[in-house]
This record gives structure tokens, sequence and C-alpha cells, in this order.
């Protein structure tokens, strides 16, 4: 019975697993899934691979989900017509609900509008160019695009300090796509790119080294290739044939090829010895180890070598994707039947090639994939936007038979040694000194400088002007037929600076000249000549100027710019009758008669009540006012000063007399013992109102900078020597010379210095950028030749230069000090002359308000009275005029009063007090009675006003 009983329940068991089996299966939902890759191709066959582990992996440890992947793969055999038969056969036929690949940017440029028609998700782990994910939304890159590593190849670029680079691509779209973010990548750090180089996919080997042999004569040597594993192959053997990965070069490659590296041939990874390329960084994991050493197993006889640090991050992208989409199939859930298109207009002139129905599942599916984040092999799995969010960068060097990690590129960090996520650090930084050691083509660890003479050119040709003369600082010289002997200050310069380079440049001084000898043109001539490439440079006395500029590139200036008026000299005539006048100008004397005038009249009123100097008739009054102040000139007064007040002003007015007397007799004697130095011409503009003639050197660019200054063209004059300038100078303009000469600072100061006694200087100085070297646009020399020119100025060799070649030259011996006897201006006793106007006018507001408080009484009764303004002054004025017999006894004891009014009524005003002998009038003798009364009928008659008279 026991073994009946436990056969039954074993019988009830398998029953029981049997239909949870089936109805299991009756629950799962199948996703179609079309896979598109070039199975013959390393990325292809690594991808398949790669994406049966995961979905075996996936369900092994998701057992219990609901919805299963079903693969179907077709083999493109990298043709886009056969990718995209493909895709429609998946679409039309199998009916699948999304589509893995394809495996190229040019195949999926034309898939992708096969499923935005389907609506059904097109998936690509391989196809990059950043071009395609904003055509439509279906349209998903689960790959890093090649938009995100142009920050690091930049700031390779940049820490090598690199200003040129050549820029290698394939004719595709996988190419091309990638150059405008070069381009402006570049751009950000001051990088240029020289030159475009694009070679067809199916480019044959004498395309490559034609296009190969262009880049070598060029200068630039840095060169950076994006291209598909197969062309870049040919490409490299290619240059290492032609000895293009020398050293000197260096080649930066992206992330297709560095990732392909190590699916080369021996031969292939020879020719690429020290190339630096870029690849997504790949965080290390236990999961990413299990699934190397598994894959390792799985193809042992295809790739016996592959260990974790040699797995294709295309392999890694396609397991992640794989599993992303199985997750969004899980979200979905089961699917809707299928339905055909609705628009009938989709049928209309179509055939029945693209006659399929849309997916139900395909947007759901999209969703669901934008939503899905997880951590996966190749890091962290996050879709924004439709392609994968960017990640750090890290960067290797090819050497030997593997690749060796030198540095990473974190996008907000710049270049690391080392990621560390927990660094505190904020500061963006792109510098060698955090990139290990690197081995460069030619076996070298010196780094290249980014470019050099092309060897197959020859010595940089070096324009030089030819002139007739002013030769001090330039000479070109000839002994019968031999070739030019080039020599001169700013030739040595240039030469120091050559020498002064990091690094040899073989060149050659050629003279711009005509066969005969002559100069062969302007300087202008001579830059146009560098421009259209003749000349490799031009040096010499070459001045910056900004339409200069914009046809060639200077380097920073070794002499100092400038432009110089230099006109005729003329003495000083010491006879003239009107000699005496001249230390002072004009402002100074007026101020100074006024300030005598002031100062005078101030004595006046603060003495003139107590001190018998400063009294009797209004002419004496007068005279007293101007004679006093100008007195202090020469002697000493013999009028005796009362008031306190009154001597404070003579004290500081006194001190004014002494320096302004001293300055004045310092300039006089100046002007008539030493011989002073002119200028004909003090006002520029004077020359052109006038229509007078100039001049300048011939062939310079002062000849443009004097027509904007307002001179015309036939009034311009030029020159080849400093003797035809001399001698015209002299002549003067009315006489076929010229009023005026300009030039610029070293040849002006070098001019001067012979003829010191005949010309000067006059107006300002108009700036200019000065003398510099002249090279093409866009060459690599300039930023270095700036550099050397910067140090010899700094160490003193370029003025160890000039004083070796000048130092013959006549100087001008007392030429400063014919001008030292000046016109004095009123600007320096501006301070003098405001020290004593503020003495003296708080002296007397001092006295008036002294006055005004101890006669207040009797001012008070003159406002008061009924009488007219001008009779209140008359009275106010007759009261001031009476003497103060004692300064030092009150004054405000009044006589008696009486003011007689207009309509002949009298009001008397009672005195405070009768003692009337302090107060002695200054009227005339003959107005007083013999009581003593003072009779003022002459004024009361004559403006109707009162008369004061003193009590009987």
């Amino acid at each position: 019975m026991k073994l009946i009983l436990l056969f039954s329940i074993s019988l009830w068991i398998c029953s029981s697993f049997s239909n949870s089996q089936r109805n299991f299966q009756n629950r799962t939902s199948n996703f179609l899934v079309g896979v598109i890759l070039d199975l013959e191709s390393m990325v292809g066959s690594m991808g398949l691979s790669c994406m049966s582990m995961a979905l075996s992996d996936f369900y092994s440890v998701h057992s219990n989900y609901s919805t299963r992947l079903s693969l179907h793969v077709r083999d493109s055999r990298g043709q886009v017509i056969e990718a995209a038969a493909a895709g429609l056969d998946l679409l039309k036929d199998v009916k699948v609900d999304a589509i893995l690949g394809p495996q190229t940017s040019g195949q999926a440029n034309f898939l992708m509008d096969l499923g935005d028609r389907a609506q059904v998700p097109i998936i690509s782990f391989s196809a990059t160019s950043p071009s395609l994910h904003t055509r439509t939304p279906y349209f998903v890159q689960s790959a890093q695009g090649d938009e995100t590593q142009v920050g690091a190849i930049a700031a390779i670029v940049k820490a090598f300090q690199w200003s040129r680079v050549v820029i290698i691509y394939e004719d595709s779209e996988y190419g091309s796509g990638i150059v405008p973010y070069l381009s402006n990548a570049f751009q950000s750090v001051n990088a240029h790119i020289s030159y475009r180089s694009v070679i067809p996919v199916s480019a044959s080997d004498d395309f490559v080294l034609k296009e190969l042999y262009k880049m070598m004569t060029l200068q630039t040597r840095v060169f950076v290739v994006h291209m598909s594993y197969t062309l870049g192959a040919r490409l490299f053997l290619k240059a290492k044939e032609i000895g293009m990965m020398d050293k000197g070069y260096a080649w930066i490659i992206t992330s297709g090829l560095t990732d392909s590296v190590y699916l080369m041939d021996s031969d292939v990874a020879e020719a690429m010895q020290g190339v630096l390329g870029v690849k997504p960084l790949i965080p290390k994991s236990k999961q990413l180890n299990s699934f190397a050493n598994r894959l390792k197993k799985r193809s042992l006889e295809k790739s016996p070598g592959i260990g974790p640090a040699d797995l294709s991050i295309f392999g890694l992208w396609a397991y992640d994707t794989l599993w992303a989409l199985a997750m969004a199939a899980e979200r979905v859930g089961l699917k809707e039947t299928p339905k055909a298109l609705g628009n009938s207009s989709v049928h209309l002139n179509v055939s029945d090639l693209f006659n399929f129905k849309m997916s139900g599942v395909g947007p759901q599916l999209l969703k669901a994939m934008s939503e899905t984040k997880f951590e996966g092999l190749s890091g962290k799995f996050h879709l924004v936007d439709g392609k994968m969010e960017s990640s750090s960068y890290q960067i290797i060097n090819v050497v030997g038979s593997g690749q060796k990690k030198v540095g990473i590129w974190i996008p907000s960090h710049g270049i690391r040694r080392e990621l560390n996520m927990n660094s505190t650090t904020t500061n963006h930084t792109n510098s060698r000194e955090y990139i290990r050691s690197i081995i460069w083509p030619g076996d070298s660890t010196i780094v290249p400088k980014g470019w050099e003479v092309p060897l197959s050119g020859k010595k940089l040709k070096i324009g030089v002007p030819v002139k007739a003369g002013f030769t001090d600082f330039i000479r070109v010289t000839r002994d019968g037929q031999a070739n030019a002997r080039i020599s001169g200050f700013y030739i040595d310069v240039f030469k120091s600076v050559m020498e002064a380079l990091p690094y040899a440049v073989p060149y050659e001084l050629v003279p711009f000249e005509n066969p005969d000898g002559s100069s062969a043109g302007t300087y202008n001539d001579l830059i146009h000549q560098v421009f259209l490439g003749n000349y490799d440079a031009a040096i010499g006395d070459i001045t910056i100027t900004a339409n200069r500029s914009k046809y060639v590139d200077f380097t920073l200036p070794f002499a100092e710019g400038g432009v110089l008026t230099i006109v005729p000299t003329t003495y000083e005539d010491v006879n003239d009758i009107w000699a005496f006048l001249k230390p002072l100008k004009k402002e100074l004397w007026l101020t100074s008669i006024a300030f005598f005038f002031l100062t005078g009249l101030t004595i006046w009123i603060l003495e003139h009540r107590i001190s018998s100097a400063f009294r009797g008739p209004p002419s004496q009054h007068v005279g007293m006012i101007f004679y006093f102040p100008f007195s202090t000139l020469v002697f000493a007064h013999r009028e005796k000063i009362v008031n306190n007040l009154a001597r404070l002003v003579v004290v500081i007015w006194m001190f004014v007399i002494l320096i302004l007397s001293s300055t004045y007799t310092a300039s006089l004697s100046s002007r008539l013992t030493v011989q002073r130095h002119q200028p004909s011409i003090t006002d520029v503009s004077e020359l052109i109102k006038k229509r007078e003639y100039v001049g300048c050197q011939e062939g310079s660019f002062i000849v443009d900078f004097l027509k904007k200054q307002g001179f015309e063209g036939s009034r311009i004059r030029t020159f080849t020597s400093p003797y035809d300038c001399d001698e015209a100078l002299s002549r003067g303009s009315k006489n076929g010379g010229i009023s005026a000469f300009y030039d610029v600072i070293p040849y002006s100061k070098l001019f001067l210095s012979n003829h010191c006694d005949k010309y000067m200087t006059v107006g300002p100085t108009h700036r200019t950028d000065g003398f510099a070297f002249a090279f093409p646009k866009g060459s690599p020399l300039v930023a270095d030749v700036s550099r050397a020119v910067i140090e010899l100025t700094e160490n003193g060799k370029i003025l160890e230069m000039e004083q070796n070649w000048l130092r013959n030259e006549p100087t001008c011996a007392g030429q400063e000090d014919s001008m030292n006897s000046i016109t004095i201006s009123l600007q320096s006793f501006k301070g003098l002359f405001a020290i004593t106007g503020g003495v003296t006018a708080i002296c007397l507001l001092v006295f008036i308000a002294s006055y005004l408080y101890r006669y207040r009484d009797f001012h008070r009764r003159i406002s008061n009275s009924p009488i007219t303004i001008w009779s209140k002054v008359v009275a106010i004025c007759r009261h001031f005029d009476q003497r103060s017999l004692s300064s030092g006894q009150p004054q405000d004891k009044l006589p008696e009063a009486t003011i007689i009014h207009n309509s002949c009524s009298e009001n008397s005003i009672q005195p405070t007090d009768s003692n009337s002998s302090e107060i002695v009038s200054s009227a005339p003798e003959e107005v007083h009675d013999a009581n003593g009364a003072i009779h003022l009928e002459d004024v009361s008659s004559a403006q109707h006003s009162g008369v004061v008279h003193p009590s009987a």
C-alpha cells in the first residue's frame, strides 16, 4: 500500500508540474527582435556572440519573467543595400518589434527611415555618427557618440601646446559626422586646422600615398585620424612606408580605431607604434572579469588572446543593449496585435515592398528603453535623448603589441592620471604633467613640437627690404657679381632670435630687389609677397599696421613704435624790445597785477581810520593803493603799519613778491644769456591749413598715415636718404623743399642726432605698434619667435646690439639744456596766489565784522532812518572816513547827530554820548565854522539827504 501511495503522489506531482509548465508557456509573450550585422567583420561577429551570451545570462537570472526575446539574425555583408533588404524582410515578413543594428552609420542612415515608418525602434551599438540621432526618435544610439570624444582629443592637443593639426577622415557618414565637432573643440583650445584630408572608403593605395605625400609638404606634424579600422590599417602601413611614423610626428586616433588596434595584424601594430588614442573608460568589476573569461573560452579558437583588457567596447555595448531591451520588453508585458497602416495615402504610388504593418509595441518599447537604467559591463547604462550618456575617456599609447594607459580625461575635470570620483578638486586642467611618459613615433621620448620645416622643402626664404638710403639699420651691399651681403642692426636681431629658438630652423635671407639691384617695391608689396607665398617671412624695419595684419601674422615688436614730426628750429631774438615780458605768460601777468591792486586796497581799508599815512585827499588815497604794493618790489616802504591784520597781509604779500621776483629774474637772465631753440612751426594743423609740403621715407607706410591725417597726396614728398631730407628741410616748403619731415622713432632719433642744431620734434607722438617680423597667416613660428623676442628683450641682448651698432653715432649735447628757459605759466603760482588771496580775504572780513559790531548802534539808526539808500551809503562812508585817534581805545562813542530830511522837518537822533573830542572830521578845513560845526549842506542839497552836525 505504501508503494502504491508513493507512486500515486509522484504521478500527481509530475502532472501538476506539467500543467504549470503549460500554463507558464501560455502566459509568456515573445518579442521578435531583428539583428542586422556584418557577420564577417570582427565587430559584427563579436557583437553577435556577446548578444547571445547576454540573452542566456539575462534569462538565467530572470527566469520568472513573462517575456522572452527571440533574435532573428541577418547578415548585411557590409553593404547598405543588404542591410536595407534585411530590414525590409524583418519588418514586413517577420514583423519584428525592434531591430538591433545596423553595424555602420551609413546603413543606419537608411534603415532608420524604415523604422520610423513602421514605428519600430532601431537600436545600434556601433553606429556612432553624431548626425544620426537627430533625424527620428525611433533611432537609438546605445553607444557613445563620436562627439563625446572630441573634448578628450582637444585636451591632448592643448596639453602638448600644439597650435596646428591635420584631420584625416574617411568619406562616409561615419567619417564626416565628427568633423564639425572637432573643429569647434580645436577652436576652443586655440588650435588651427591646417588641412583636412578626405579619403574614400574604397581608395586605392596610390590615392592614400598621394595624400600622405601632400601632408608631408605641410609644416604641421600633428595628425588626427578618424576612420574604420580596415582603412586605418592601410593608412598607417603607407605612412610607415614613406617615413611619416618617424621622430617628430604625432598621431592621434579616435575611439573606433583605438578599440580595434588589438584586432590588427602584427605589421599594422608595428606601424602604429607611438600613436595616441582615446576610448571610453570601462570601469573594472567582477562581472566584467567573469564575462571576459567566459568569452575567451567561447572564442578560444578564433581569438585565443582576448582578455579583460582586450575586450572590445562594441561587444560590451552589445551585451548591455540586449539586457536593456529585455528589461524594456518586460516592462511592456503582453503585446498587442499589430495593425496595418491606417493612412491610405501611404499606399499611393508606393510599391508593395514598403507595405508593412505598424508595430503596436514599438512606441512602448522605445519609452521603456529610455527609462531603463542599470550598471552594465561597460558602465552605467542610461539613454539621454536617444543616445548613451557621455562618460570619461582613457588615453592610451600604442606600445609593443598592446596598449599603455597614460591618462584619463574627465569632462568636468580635464586630464588626470587616475579616475578619482571622491576628489574634491573642481578645477579643469589639461596639462601634460597629468599624462604618464609616452613613447612617440620613431621610439622617441621627446614630445614633438607639432611642426617643422618639411624635409622635402627648401630653407625658409626670408625677404629683406632693399633701401638706397637710411641704411643704418638694414644694409644690402654687393661686391661685383658676388652674392648680396646683408647686415645691419635689425638683421642681427633676427639672427639672434632664430638662434634662441629651442630647435633649428634653416633659412636664407633674400633681398627684395629687381635684377638691377633696386628695390622691388614698397613695404606693402613685400608683405603681399609673403601673403602670396613667395616668401616664408619678411624682416627688417617693418611696422605693424592694421591693413598689413589682414594678410600676414606679426610677431611681438622688437623696436619701439611711433611717428614723430621733425621741423627746422629758430633762435629766440634777445634784442626784442618786449623781451622783458616773455618770462611770464599773459595770464600770469594779469593775475599778478590784479593781486597788486587787491592787496593795496586791502591795506588801505585796514589802515585808513588809524594811520595818518593812509589819509588825505581822494587822489592821495588812490595813489597809496597802487604805490604801496608796488613799492615792496624794490625797497622797504616808509609807511608805518599799525593794524595787526594789515601786518599779516603785508607779510604774506612780501613772501609772494620774493618768489615771483626771483622766478622772473632767473627766467629773464636765462633768456638774455642763453640762445634758446624754438620750432619754426608749433601747430602741426597749420601745415594742413597752409597746404605746406611734408616728407617721409620712400616706400614707408607713413604716406598713407599722412593722408589719413588730412594731408593731400600732392603735398607729400618721399626721400631715399637722410641727406635729401636735410636739404629739403633747409630749403623749406616755399623753395621747393618741405616744412616738416615725418618718420618712425628709431630713424627720427638717428636723424636728429646728426642735426642737433638744425631740427627738433614738435607736436605729439603718433603711436604705432613698432617693428616686427612678418610670417604667413597661421604660421606656427609666430608664437615661438615672439617668445624669443621677449626673452632677448628681458635679458638686454637687443639693447646690447643696439649700443654696438649705434655707438659711433653722434649725440645731441646741450639740446635739452636749450629748452630749459621756458615761459612761466599761472599754473606754477596757483597755490601761492590762493594762499595770499585767502589770508587777505579773511583779514578783510574780520576787520569789517569788527567795525560793524563796534558801531552797531549807529548802523542800526542809519538803516532805520527814512532816507534813500544812497544817502545811507554816503552816511556810512562819511562815518568810515572819520579818523580814530586811538586804535587801542573803545570807539563806540559817537557825537550827537541830527538828520535833516528833504521835507525840512527836523527829527533829532540823540547820541549815546556827548563826548565828541575823539572824532575829528576828515572834511576840508573851509567847511568848519567858528563853533566847530561840520556843515554838509552841499551834500544834502545835491542828494536831498540829511546833514550830520555835532551837538553845540
